[in-house]
């Protein structure tokens, strides 16, 4: 069986990620095809118990060792979830992925950005994906999302969610860098737009991509 597709949705905090990714999984499997949806940090048992420290807000990781966990998490997450599915030829649907340890270990910690795409394909195991769709917002629009959310949900901001205006404009300059450097593989997405104009959007990517690949 030929090899699957991977579809990664990355941004900033409050920028769709999230919900789109379900929304096209969702459509794909009425489609008929063979989907995965996962995350990062998650995606496994291993990678919900690093998800649970990592957005801890009462946690006070070092930046090198939030990069360790990030990239143990991916490790774990690349030979247990997403190279089955790729093997089995679905469509592997991650809700982040490299891009992210980028953009917020990188540009937002300010981690060497050299060494972190070496650890990076350590960690992948080469594994990187066919289309990156990033939704971008504002910085304000997404930590205003995410506020309504966190009191809706009647809790308090988790450990990225609290961090400074200034570390989120870094983020979400990072993800637009490597947008910048890669619009083969990256398209950006302005998701200020209503929740149904963004899944159209991503569902014309995503059938582009399905139809250039024959699936």
């Amino acid at each position: 069986m030929s090899r699957g597709v991977f579809i990664t949705i990355e941004g900033i905090e409050g920028s769709g990620k999230s919900t789109q990714a379900r929304l096209l999984a969702e459509a794909l499997r009425a489609e008929g095809r063979q989907v995965t949806l996962t995350r990062e940090p998650g995606g496994t048992r291993v990678g919900e118990a690093i998800r649970a420290l990592f957005l801890d807000p009462a946690t006070a990781l070092d930046p090198v060792a939030e990069v360790m966990l990030v990239l143990a998490d991916r490790a774990q997450h690349v030979r247990e979830k997403l190279a089955p599915a790729l093997a089995a030829g679905a469509v592997a649907i991650s809700d982040r992925y490299g891009d992210s340890t980028v953009a917020y270990q990188g540009y937002g910690r300010g981690f060497d950005l050299k060494l972190l795409g070496e650890l990076n394909r350590l960690a992948s195991s080469g594994i990187a994906p066919d289309l990156t769709i990033l939704l971008d917002c504002p910085v304000e629009t997404g930590l205003s999302r995410t506020r309504e959310r966190a009191k809706g949900a009647l809790r308090e901001p988790d450990r990225f969610e609290g961090e400074t205006l200034e570390f989120h404009r870094r983020v979400r300059e990072g993800f637009r860098m490597i947008a910048a450097a890669e619009p083969g593989r990256v398209t950006v997405v302005d998701s200020t737009a209503s929740l149904e104009s963004v899944q159209r959007e991503v569902r014309r990517l995503v059938e582009e991509l399905l139809s250039r690949r024959c699936l």
